[in-house]
């Protein structure tokens, strides 16, 4: 699309990527650049407030609270050298149109590149939700101005965010642990999570029984010959199922009037049902109708990406984004269920192409969603185009996660228009009267797809695996009443109650969904956070939280119920929302969530308690630190407490003694939780990493304590009569009699240590004898293993029971014998990305000593907890390395001074002297001074 004669416009979008698409589509005349995302931000710590800031009361939260909320932004360090760019390119055109993303943050984005290039040309604002040409072509010539409501609401949603991360996470440094972060809606998801597994600790299984029946007709017609019945009631009475039965104790409900067979009762029924004659007592067929699934938006396509192709939500928006701005896929992050007119007349013109006409309804159809406030003017997501290409012609563009995610949303946007499935299901009802004469009633249902319309192209997964798909049919014989059947086969079966599923990323985003909480552009980073932060962990797909997130949530549960109360976190993304309509002042509603002003619109509730400025410091003194870092367990066959203590190495379990008096201590002086070190004496044992919450039984308990971690005496020690006890420590298991102390060798496990082991490790060091030299020759085990020891040399053993077998002969053969250090060469990296866009020097991604990590040759960035190298971006690495960059190299080590002159021996000495005195009054200073939090809160 040329441009007018002689003019220049600069279009600024957010990634290379993007850039590089769109700029195919413009002609001569366009140049198209990118901001690299956010160019400004609040300060992110101290360093980043400039120095005339500084001195302000307000700095800390880089917004000044007590001024109207004014925001104080900074440009991001690691985007200054693009920024300078932009501000010459700005100066060398006559028009700038700003194409970032149709979203609040795109909108917000697009005002912060106004307010720091401050371009002396024309600005306009383009938008399209699809990087096609005809796209593009219609945003350039439809440009408008920057929506400041939307503006408003983005930099509201930032403040907010702040003013919560930075008042209530000093709280957690406090009271549970340094660096913890809490978050307006990071704290309800992780509740969310929290109260599963509480839900999960509470469960108490429940076994039922019941039969299978395997029946046929004695004159098949139509259908098979057999199929299966399960037993549903006796005498008229219902057979107990999973249902009926509490959660909390295993009991059937009460009131529930049913049945509850046990194994006994079941294998009974069956023999006495055995050779009985079985007759159709009921048969009901209803119409079988199905109805498409809306196209996808941002939070089902997560769901569906999760269930199918087993992705991180992480993984899908980022798979999401490289297909957006490579222009197959519409803007991936929406909540809208609206087609165009277009989309949809081309969704039916391929379905009529590959499935035929009668697989297209007479009428389009339209879907409206259930997402509150949602942005009904958007699309869903959906291919590109006005004419989708089907994943085949696509194949060999994309990589092979690109091409699963652009094929699920192709195969979602087709069926959105296919006709329903239909068919037909029936119920059956059949009745035997057992030789003790009871009435036993048996049930079965069929289901029977006659046209399967849409499901020829979708069909949607299930959250529980064992569901059954909605296009598997369950055909029966057909059958009338009265009909004689034939028991085959009578099974007894039994079936245990299940607790409820833990969540997946998936159903999580899907909760939260409902409940109003988080926005489309927020949920995957919601799913990252959680886990960076250490409250949850994932085992294959489900979120299991940890306990150092049970201590955050108890402490906010207790002290600040209403800052993670669903409805209230729902009503402030309502608020939001209205304030991007031009329906609410983002100031009133900041003033009445901070000070508590009832003047605004924001929460009653916040602002009759004073607001969160006073709701966070007030009464903190009042929160027990020892009790929100103790999370109970049970009372043990002994009557002893079992808590699991969250410290500052970690979590573990603690016992109380028989007869100790169970309650909470008072919190440790420093404020910082309760360490190793403090809280009331009992048994101590350390929580295996990867033990879930919910599989701290008491029997798994007991174990702990017994074999790995609690005190266990082995015997006594024949030579000093002292007992030998097995411990856990900091660092693992180890053995203790009197002074000594051995920790336990790598081959051997708690629970099978016997007395001879442990009498074998306290004797280590081990000597072996005298070398001629009159050096001492001892065998030990190290850091890096078992080795022997003459003075200063040392030798590996290559097995840990040579330290208590090795002879002097062979120690000093081997301590002869010359080091053996192979140099090993260096291993290839794990990845080459190509080139920095910033910098055009090449990245690779290698394996270090810590992990992976990403390198321009100059810098080195370690990838971050989630991030793996298959999944890291270009863009990712490169933002990463301008962050490393921003900082400037490290220090070198300076060089050890020489030793001085021997005539300035006694003033050297006494400089050393003055310095310790110095250093050791300074130590004693720190050590009485209070301790500072100084990590800074992540919002």
């Amino acid at each position: 699309m040329p441009s007018n004669a002689g003019t220049t416009r600069l279009v600024i979008v957010e990634s290379p990527a993007k850039a590089k698409t769109i700029s195919g589509y413009l002609g001569p005349g366009y140049v198209v650049e990118a901001s690299f995302g956010h160019v400004r931000d609040l300060p992110r710590n101290a360093a980043d407030v400039p120095a005339k800031y500084k001195g302000e009361p307000w700095a800390r939260l880089g917004v000044d609270v007590d001024n109207g909320f004014h925001a104080l932004y900074v440009v991001s360090p690691d985007r200054k050298q693009q920024i300078s760019k932009l501000v010459k390119l700005a100066k060398e055109v006559d028009e700038i149109f700003l194409a970032t993303d149709e979203d609040r943050e795109g909108e917000a984005i697009a005002w912060h590149l106004v307010e720091t290039l401050k371009p002396k040309v024309p600005v306009k604002r383009m938008v399209f939700h699809e990087i096609t040409k005809p796209a593009i072509q219609a945003a350039v010539a439809n440009p408008r101005e920057i929506d400041r409501d939307l503006v408003d609401a983005q930099e509201a949603r930032r403040i907010l965010d702040r003013l919560y991360g930075y008042e209530v996470s000093p709280v957690l440094w406090k009271k549970v642990m340094p660096k913890l972060s809490a978050g307006r809606v990071q704290s309800v998801a992780t509740r969310i999570v929290v109260e599963r597994e509480r839900q999960r600790m509470a469960f108490r299984t429940a076994e039922y029984w019941d039969i299978l029946a395997t029946l046929a007709v004695a004159k098949p017609g139509e259908g098979p010959r057999t199929f299966n019945a399960t037993l549903v009631a006796l005498n008229g009475d219902r057979i107990a199922t999973g249902k009926d039965f509490e959660p909390t104790t295993g009991r059937v409900r009460a009131g529930a009037g049913v049945v509850h067979l046990d194994e006994g009762g079941a294998r009974g029924l069956a023999a006495r049902l055995a050779d009985r004659p079985f007759t159709v007592t009921r048969v009901e067929e209803k119409p079988y109708r199905r109805r498409p699934y809306a196209p996808f938006i941002t939070s089902t396509l997560q769901q569906e990406a999760a269930r199918k192709l087993r992705f991180s939500s992480q993984q899908t928006m980022r798979t999401a984004q490289r297909l957006y701005e490579n222009g197959y896929i519409t803007y991936m992050r929406t909540d809208s269920v609206n087609l165009s007119e277009t989309a949809i007349a081309a969704a039916r013109r391929q379905i009529v192409e590959l499935y035929g006409e009668r697989s297209v309804p007479p009428e389009p159809r339209r879907y409206t969603g259930k997402v509150k406030n949602a942005q009904e003017a958007h699309e869903a997501i959906r291919p590109a185009g006005d004419n989708f290409r089907t994943p085949g012609e696509v194949a060999k563009e994309l990589s092979a996660e690109e091409f699963k995610l652009y094929e699920l949303i192709w195969r979602r946007t087709i069926a959105s228009q296919m006709t329903d499935a239909v068919g037909s299901s029936v119920s059956v009802r059949i009745r035997a009267v057992s030789s003790a004469q009871e009435e036993a009633d048996f049930g079965a249902t069929g289901k029977t797809i006659t046209d399967p319309g849409f499901l020829r192209a979708y069909v949607e997964s299930s959250d529980d695996e064992n569901a059954e798909a909605e296009d598997a049919e369950r055909r029966l014989p057909t059958l009338v009443k009265d009909q004689p059947l034939t028991a085959d086969e009578l099974a007894a079966q039994g079936h245990h109650t299940q607790p409820p599923s833990r969540y997946t990323e998936a159903s999580l985003v899907k909760a939260l969904e409902e409940l109003g909480i988080g926005r489309p552009s927020t949920y995957a980073s919601i799913m990252q956070t959680i886990q960076d932060r250490g409250y949850v962990v994932k085992r294959g797909q489900a979120m299991i939280p940890s306990f150092l997130a049970f201590a955050v949530i108890g402490l906010m549960e207790r002290h600040y119920p209403r800052l993670i109360d669903y409805d209230f976190t729902a009503s402030m993304e309502n608020e939001l929302d209205e304030i991007a309509g031009g329906d609410h002042a983002a100031v009133d509603f900041l003033t009445s969530f901070y000070f508590g002003s009832t003047n605004g619109t924001g929460d009653q509730a916040i602002a009759h308690a004073g607001g969160l400025k006073k709701l966070v410091t007030e009464n903190l003194s009042e929160i027990d630190a020892r009790s929100v870092n103790s999370i109970p367990l049970f009372t043990d066959d002994e009557g002893r407490e079992v808590v699991v203590r969250v410290g500052r190495y970690g979590p573990y379990l603690q016992r109380a003694l028989p007869g100790a008096v169970s309650g909470p201590a008072p919190a440790p002086a420093s404020g910082e939780g309760e360490g190793e070190e403090g809280g009331s004496q009992g048994d101590r044992a350390p929580i295996p990493e990867g033990l879930a919450p919910d599989e701290l039984t008491p029997e798994k308990v007991h174990e702990l304590f017994l074999g790995g971690g609690g005190e266990r005496k082995l015997g006594d020690d024949p030579s000093t009569g002292e007992p030998i006890v097995l411990k856990s420590g900091r660092f693992g298991p180890y053995v203790a009699s009197g002074e000594r102390k051995s920790s336990l060798l790598r081959s051997q496990s708690p629970d099978s240590l016997t007395l001879e082991q442990a009498l074998q490790l306290l004797r280590l060091p081990r000597l072996i004898g005298v070398a001629p030299d009159g050096a001492e020759v001892v065998a030990n085990n190290g850091r890096y293993g078992p080795y022997v020891k003459r003075g200063d040399e040392f030798r590996s053993l290559d097995s840990e029971d040579k330290m208590f077998t090795v002879t002097l002969d062979e120690a000093l053969a081997l301590l002869a014998a010359p080091k053996t250090r192979q140099r090993r060469a260096a291993a290839p990296p794990l990845r080459e990305m190509g080139n920095d866009p910033l910098t055009e020097k090449p990245l690779v991604i290698k394996d270090g000593r810590f992990g992976p990590y990403v390198t321009d040759g100059e810098f080195n960035a370690s990838l971050r907890r989630g991030q793996t190298p298959e999944e890291l971006t270009l863009e990712q690495a490169s933002e990463m390395l301008a962050e490393k960059r921003a900082k400037g190299p490290a220090p070198k080590k300076k060089a050890a001074k020489k030793a001085a002159p021997a005539k300035k021996t006694t003033a050297a000495k006494k400089t050393t002297a003055a310095k310790k005195t110095t250093a050791a009054k300074k130590t004693t200073a720190k050590k009485a001074a209070p301790k500072k939090a100084t990590s800074t809160p992540n919002e």
